[in-house]
């Protein structure tokens, strides 16, 4: 099925998860996705069942040169590292603990599900720091991206051939990419991101996520179909590139529910925090029927820091406030004659 294809299975106000999550079984993971996110199932990483399901650990396994050590610890012997040397990606390798349960759950399924990659930039910066040469980090790091993320999405096709399929790539690197610290341009990094992306356009709804304070514009321009950013008053700041792109009909995932601080005891917080946002993009000329259904809502990052309960509580918001998105979205649909 192709990406534009999918795009018509989505429903505005849809909630689902970015990926990892706190269980150390990756059955009950699953178990969880399903029960949280039913509408759009996303494939949980299970870093506390094995370290080698760590989002490094995971992108960079399969590249020469690259093992991993005692307690999650990767070696790295630099002279092997090459950009032209064969990667494999082995989905049976510890590190797809997550993917296998999936699969083996959902056999039946035949709705859209989702899941997540850790993308060229991140994966490249994570290279630099164990010692890999920046010329050599960034070539090695596309390169490995695409190949893992071609294989795992022929894997998942191959067992749910009925299940269209949402792939998003994680950018939680990008905070500094104006700096003139950071490794590479940015016209570079997003031609990373977009090179990335293009190797399942055609057969997937492509994304990009970072929770990272960075403005909206290079994400977008690397050319993804959804956009999975938390909600917060930086978007304003990119209010006329946000517009056009859904105006466009882009997609986006908010990130409306925090992971990184107090979670609260109700929905009504994020779904005010959500609302204004909104208000701004609209007086900027945004669509107010295509923000509500082209929109996904999410925790702004992965859950696998948080106790099972904290996790179970995050979704519950996100579930709430989603099904307030839908509920406006339904209305603004009658309220035009839809």
């Amino acid at each position: 099925m192709s990406g534009s294809s999918t795009l018509n299975v989505l429903t505005g106000g849809v909630a689902t998860m970015i990926g990892s999550l706190p269980h150390r079984d990756a059955r009950e993971a699953v178990e969880f996705s399903l029960a949280t996110c039913p509408d759009l199932p996303c494939i949980p990483t299970v870093p506390r069942r094995s370290p080698a399901e760590g989002m490094i650990a995971q992108a960079v396994v399969g590249i020469r040169g690259i093992s991993l050590g005692q307690y999650g610890s990767l070696l790295v012997d630099t002279s092997l590292v090459d950009p032209l040397a064969t990667v494999r990606t082995d989905t049976n390798n510890d590190s797809f603990g997550g993917l296998r349960s999936f699969l083996a759950q959902m056999s039946d399924h035949s709705g859209p599900i989702k899941w997540q990659f850790t993308g060229p930039v991140t994966v490249g910066q994570a290279l630099m720091r164990l010692g890999v040469p920046a010329h050599l980090a960034f070539d090695v790091a596309v390169r490995t991206v695409r190949h893992h993320v071609r294989v795992v999405a022929d894997t998942i096709g191959s067992a749910l051939p009925d299940c269209p399929q949402v792939v998003v790539l994680d950018e939680p690197d990008l905070g500094d990419l104006y700096d003139e610290s950071f490794p590479i341009a940015p016209d570079t990094a997003i031609d990373l991101m977009s090179g990335a992306l293009a190797v399942v356009e055609r057969d997937a709804l492509v994304g990009l996520h970072s929770c990272a304070d960075v403005p909206l514009a290079p994400l977008l321009a690397a050319g993804p179909q959804i956009l999975s950013v938390p909600v917060s008053e930086r978007i304003n700041e990119s209010a006329i590139e946000l517009t056009r792109f859904v105006n466009g009909g882009g997609w986006v995932a908010w990130g409306v529910v925090p992971t990184d601080g107090p979670i609260g005891t109700t929905s009504e917080r994020w779904w005010k925090k959500l609302a204004s946002v909104w208000c701004s993009l609209t007086e900027a000329g945004c669509d107010p029927l295509k923000l509500r259904r082209q929109a996904l809502v999410t925790p702004v990052c992965g859950l696998a820091l948080h106790s099972h309960d904290s996790a179970a509580i995050i979704m519950r918001h996100v579930a709430e406030v989603g099904e307030r998105v839908r509920t406006q979205a339904l209305s603004a649909q009658f309220s035009v004659g839809a």
